[in-house]
């Protein structure tokens, strides 16, 4: 398996930059399933988005995360710091769980070594929180444990983990969704300790998208409404000259104009008649989950806000999920690649535009960058729907550019037999 990273754009013909590009490749170290001597990740920001891209060649594996951020960067920025690392020390604990089992037939609960490697030096105690919330089954998440030695946590998150009626794969899910339990946990009480002096940290946000190719597996978790979109042969025609690639979208999205969403969340508050004002939540958001946003779950971090910026009648909280939506693809040999990118992509794309656009653009340029194309095209259209020249549009400031267009992270994984590669670029 291959991987290769795109880390910076030159603009259209030799003109300003409208990409940022990404930070130079650094090692990492984790757990052994994400873990190799050659690991090479880049990471950038495009205004309030965050993008992880990591590559493995040894071990197999490629991890890819966008985290686009909203009222502040500082979500966003805890999550390209802390997720990536803490979804490896769960698979590692995972693995861990899995060698014991070869080994021996006896409950788990019995063995008294945990793995010792967790991030950053941290006590075991210390990381795995005794808060989780829910994942699936209620095992040991979403309530208090009362206990607080470090059997009482191995306990816990090894049983939380158990593989006894599940598959390999069903324990990566969970792996990633306890990873995403245990951010949304350690970041809300930063903000918990901190809102006094900085109130504006209970309003910040982010989506999250983390991708993650392991073998012929395809992992996706994500909350909001970033995207993943598998192009794939449709092998049921019989034209072999000519491929016809679909698009399926591997992701669900969480917003109040899915009607799922929506009637989940007039359920969850049968008693508030002003759930939805204006077509968003408490008339702030219109996603429906999101990680973060503490003020819409929590009264007090509600309270610190003043005026306007204080939600009215919060009367039920939490009216934001955390629970991320999870799905596996067996990739087969009909997949040609993945499209992994935020919402403001899709607000001037279809899907199938998209699979088309990064289609026809590999088939050109089989060297080329299909996330720097897409993005390209992306402004030109943009520059179109306002009624300018792309040049003009470029020469906007950042902020102000906002009106026409939002922050936009694009990810591009190739899948094949013999190559994998994932492009990342990023807009300002």
């Amino acid at each position: 398996m291959n991987g290769s990273l795109s880390t910076q754009h030159d603009m259209l013909e030799g003109k300003k930059s409208i990409l940022a590009s990404m930070s130079a490749p650094t090692r990492i170290e984790t757990s052994s399933f994400l873990n190799a001597t050659d690991v090479q990740m880049a990471g950038g920001a495009a205004g309030e988005d965050r993008v992880q891209a990591v590559c493995s060649e040894e071990n197999g594996w490629l991890f890819c995360g966008v985290y686009d951020g909203f009222n502040g960067r500082d979500a966003a920025d805890f999550l390209a710091g802390t997720l990536y690392e803490t979804i490896g020390f769960y698979l590692h604990l995972l693995e861990w769980r899995v060698k014991q089992q070869e080994t021996c037939n006896a409950d788990i609960l019995g063995v008294t070594h945990l793995p010792e490697q967790s991030p950053k030096g941290k006590d075991t105690r210390e990381y795995i929180s005794p808060n989780l919330i829910d994942v699936k089954d209620n095992e040991i998440l979403g309530s208090r444990m009362q206990e607080t030695s470090t059997e009482s946590f191995r306990k816990g998150a090894a049983n939380s983990l158990k593989l006894s009626t599940e598959s390999f794969s069903e324990g990566v899910t969970k792996c990633l969704q306890l990873a995403l339990a245990q951010a949304e946990s350690d970041f809300m009480y930063m903000v918990e300790q901190e809102m006094e002096d900085r109130p504006d940290l209970v309003t910040v946000g982010s989506c999250v998208l983390v991708v993650l190719l392991h073998g012929q597996d395809l992992y996706t978790l994500n909350l909001g409404d970033s995207r993943a979109v598998l192009a794939t042969s449709d092998h049921t025609t019989n034209n072999s000259d000519n491929e016809c690639l679909k698009s399926v979208q591997l992701t669900e999205s969480h917003t109040v104009d899915d009607e799922t969403e929506k009637r989940q969340l007039l359920n969850e508050h049968p008693d508030d008649p002003l759930i939805i004002v204006g077509g968003r939540v408490k008339g702030k958001l219109k996603l429906t989950r999101a990680f973060g946003v503490g003020y819409l779950k929590k009264k007090k971090m509600n309270d610190v806000l003043m005026g306007i910026l204080r939600v009215r009648n919060l009367s039920s909280p939490p009216y934001i999920r955390t629970q991320p939506s999870v799905s596996i693809h067996r990739v087969s040999e009909y997949d040609r690649f993945v499209v992994v990118g935020s919402d403001g992509l899709f607000d001037f794309f279809s899907n199938d535009e998209v699979v088309k656009l990064v289609d026809s653009f590999i088939l050109d340029n089989p060297s080329g960058d299909p996330a720097k194309y897409i993005l390209e095209q992306l402004m030109i259209r943009a520059a179109e729907n306002a009624g300018m020249s792309m040049e003009k549009l470029i020469s906007i400031p950042v902020g102000r550019r906002r009106k026409y267009h939002d922050d936009v992270t694009v990810i591009i994984i190739l899948l094949g037999k013999n190559n994998c590669t994932s492009t990342a670029s990023t807009s300002l």
